[in-house]
């Protein structure tokens, strides 16, 4: 499977695509300062030289740019794929061809292919793993133990993998520190809320070329995936209700002015239903029997199991490809139901993910909690969250690429805010 290009490890689709993957590259970077301006630190410093990360993220420009801060910090970085859907061949082949990265990801490759190149990655022995919903690092602890004793520490990018390995250090078998990146404020604030609810949209209309107004779209989960994903479907025009299993949550829901409903309740009139909790069958066997005919299904969460697709499988007579990503399932009993992109991350599946501007900060993250395990090795096997210090630094750095600027309290403010003596 494994070629080489001057000593670069890799496994890409066509290398040729490397010109186009490098000016998608430069275009990501002009929105992302924040991460622009730490690399141009770890230019000069080197924290990382020598240092081994393996990564396991979604190969996108952005992802990129991340990858090439890490390398100019003197890290030797191998990068593979954490959806087999979600990789930018381009991208890929321009950090093998112009950056010098080793590269193990194809978009659209199978599962053998995907846990192939997860242990391409590990086999380059990391340090430091970097992972986006926890599957290099369950592939570690659970078949390649081996290699437990190189590891100093890790990061984590998202929900679904923050809660695998909490699961972890609960059941005491989680061998190493990890970050929980995701945590970082201005990671799941906006990356979240702002990044997904834009991208899934746009993966939604690439897909389809729906028209959102006036349809009926159905939110499942109002975390923060789902509050910038209901938000952006009315605001587009749609009918928007939202299920939810938190009643704080869909508390909160009803008083932002969405409709609140069950699954089973909502399933019937949805002309679209975006899933977004990071569980499993939200659209079960009883949503599927209530789906309307030509109902399309969209998942904006980690894995692909919030739809049951193999529910869907039985009972269908036939599926077709209709448009790229756009897979019809006719059932024995005359409805047509349309999952996008094989239920997986619709955002990343059928358009590019989350906008640069947004990864910036979540990168920059990525890039300081790296740093901050260097300079701590005595953490323990737990997951961590981002230090306060190091959130507030990234989210100064963004407003002043944005040209704002706020107050700092007086001395007096200062006091006034300590004290306990003042009153009425």
């Amino acid at each position: 499977m494994t070629t080489i290009t001057k000593t670069v490890a890799h496994d890409v689709a066509d290398l040729t695509l490397a010109d186009l993957g490098a000016r998608r590259i430069a275009w990501a970077a002009r929105e992302m300062p924040v991460l622009s301006q730490i690399r141009r630190r770890l230019v000069r410093e080197r924290p990382f030289a020598g240092l081994r990360v393996g990564a396991c993220l979604h190969v996108t420009a952005e992802t990129a740019n991340l990858a090439i801060a890490l390398r100019d910090g003197g890290a030797d970085v191998a990068l593979c794929g954490s959806n087999p859907l979600s990789t930018q061949d381009d991208v890929a082949a321009s950090l093998v061809e112009h950056e010098r990265i080793a590269v193990f990801a194809r978009k659209g490759e199978d599962r053998d292919t995907y846990y192939a190149h997860i242990n391409a990655v590990l086999a380059t022995k990391p340090q430091v793993t970097m992972d986006d919903g926890a599957d290099l690092v369950t592939e570690l602890h659970t078949k390649r133990r081996e290699l437990l004793p190189n590891v100093r520490g890790g990061t984590e990018e998202t929900t679904t993998g923050v809660n695998r390995l909490r699961a972890m250090a609960a059941e005491g078998v989680l061998a190493y520190p990890i970050i929980a990146v995701n945590d970082a404020l201005t990671k799941h604030l906006f990356d979240n809320r702002y990044g997904t609810g834009q991208s899934a949209i746009d993966g939604i209309i690439r897909a389809t070329n729906l028209l959102l107004a006036g349809k009926t779209a159905v939110v499942g989960g109002y975390g923060w995936v789902g509050r910038g994903i209901a938000t952006r479907l009315r605001g587009m025009g749609a009918i928007t209700l939202v299920c939810e299993i938190d009643p704080l949550r869909a508390l909160e829901a009803a008083m932002d002015g969405f409709e609140v409903t069950t699954v089973a309740g909502a399933a019937a009139r949805a002309d679209l239903f975006v899933t977004a909790t990071g569980n499993v069958n939200v659209v079960g066997k009883e949503a599927i029997a209530k789906l309307k005919d030509g109902a399309i299904l969209a998942n904006a969460g980690h894995f692909n199991d919030e739809i049951d697709l193999a529910t869907l499988a039985s009972l269908a007579e036939s599926t077709r490809e209709l448009r790229p990503f756009v897979t019809e399932y006719r059932l024995r009993d005359g409805r047509a139901v349309i999952v996008l992109g094989e239920g997986r991350l619709v955002n990343l599946a059928a358009a590019e993910g989350h906008p640069p501007a947004v990864m910036d900060m979540s990168f920059a993250n990525q890039a300081l909690a790296v740093e901050h395990l260097m300079k701590n090795p005595g953490l323990g096997r737990e997951v961590y969250g981002v230090p306060r210090e190091l959130d507030e630094g990234i989210a100064r750095l963004k407003l002043e690429a944005m040209g704002m600027r706020i107050d700092a309290m007086t001395e007096e403010q200062r006091a006034y805010a300590g004290s306990w003596k003042a009153g009425t």
